[in-house]
């Protein structure tokens, strides 16, 4: 699959930050911190296999400020899972789904 195949977002961070493409997991994963808002997301609700992963990509190649919480669950495989809250205020200025409905 080539890279122009995958979903990928174009957004930066409000008020002035610089443009930035954002393709694959970390661009599925940015929309779904988005439409979440302040509830945040958990794996548990988000299925994904590598969240954390694409969470420290948004965090350390893009500069986004998201926030991981640390919740208890209970049940036959009780334990704790994240919740993880995006705290920077992204704007989205293209994305792979609007680009392809245009053409």
């Amino acid at each position: 699959m080539s890279r122009k195949s995958k979903i990928w977002v174009r957004a930066k961070v409000l008020p002035d930050g610089e443009p930035m493409t954002i393709y694959g997991r970390e661009a599925w994963c940015l929309r779904r911190l988005m439409e979440a808002g302040e509830k945040g997301c958990t794996p548990i609700e988000q299925p994904a296999p590598r969240w954390s992963a694409y969470v420290c990509d948004l965090k350390h190649k893009f500069g986004l400020v998201i926030d991981t919480i640390h919740e208890g669950h209970a049940g036959p495989f009780a334990g704790s899972h994240a919740r993880y809250v995006l705290r920077s205020l992204v704007a989205i200025i293209e994305d792979s789904d609007t680009a392809r409905a245009a053409t």
